[in-house]
């Protein structure tokens, strides 16, 4: 029988403070209650704060989408003959990629009316300013990527015939898609986090949620520690879909034999 592993010395703070948080809610400074799902009005207020999860994950999708598909322009861009086109790539990524999203939310929500006299909604506000700003790290993971697969299955697909376009489209990105699909789940782990800043335009997502419950009840703890627990669950399910993608499309073996 094999003996469980000590814990490690750097883990072993936070795992006495998880193990602690039941004992501390015996204070009687503690409402445990507001949350508690056998009690109706616990119950009422985690369905409330549970209603933000639906939009949180829309924006996400949406966000990571739209972000995904402009970091792939980007990235190509990069790779174009055209000197423009490699500085406009590069001057994207340095732009995008300084600009912080709680920045680039306000500004786009409340800025761009004046500037452009474009008024967007609330979601569609959030869901480009987030987009944009994680453009850039797409567009770097892409062009990793990209420049990762050996010029050699270049050369080879159009030894056999294909048009650059082709070679790239059927050869070299099935390949770089493979090992740039880990980073792209840490940047969707990222998305989702990022989500939350939505709520200071006013998103009625998991944070406005709980933002809005905490000004009727005064219970930040209680309430702030179920928004901990939304997001950990939320971003473990996702981290367990991207790990089941890598398998079905081979990644992990790709890692596994590059390193």
């Amino acid at each position: 029988m094999r003996l469980p592993r000590p814990v490690p010395p750097a883990a072993r703070l936070p795992l006495l403070a998880l193990l602690a948080l039941p004992l501390a809610g015996c204070g009687p400074s503690f409402g445990w209650h507001v949350v508690d799902p056998t009690d109706p009005r616990g119950a009422a207020n985690l369905a409330f704060l549970l209603s933000g999860l639906w939009p949180a994950v829309v924006l996400s999708v949406s966000a990571m989408a739209l972000s995904v598909a402009l970091g792939l322009m980007v990235a190509l861009a990069g790779f174009g003959r055209l000197a423009p086109l490699r500085l406009a790539s590069r001057a994207w990524v340095e732009l995008f990629r300084s600009v912080p999203i709680l920045v680039a939310l306000l500004w786009v929500y409340y800025g761009l009316p004046v500037v452009a006299d474009i008024r967007l909604g609330i979601f569609a506000a959030a869901v480009l300013a987030i987009a944009l700003c994680d453009s850039a790290f797409e567009a770097e993971i892409f062009r990793a990527g990209i420049q990762s697969v050996e010029r050699g299955q270049m050369e080879a697909a159009m030894a056999l015939g294909l048009s650059p376009w082709q070679a790239f489209r059927f050869v070299v990105f099935p390949q770089a898609l493979r090992r740039v699909l880990p980073p792209l789940g840490n940047q969707f782990v990222y998305v989702v986090k990022m989500s939350s800043l939505a709520s200071v335009i006013g998103y009625e997502e998991l944070t406005r949620r709980a933002n809005e419950l905490n000004v009727t009840l005064h219970r930040p703890l209680e309430i702030y520690s179920v928004l901990v627990l939304e997001y950990l669950v939320l971003v473990l399910a996702i981290s367990a879909g991207v790990r089941w993608m890598e398998r079905r499309l081979g990644a992990d073996q790709t890692i596994r034999r590059e390193g």
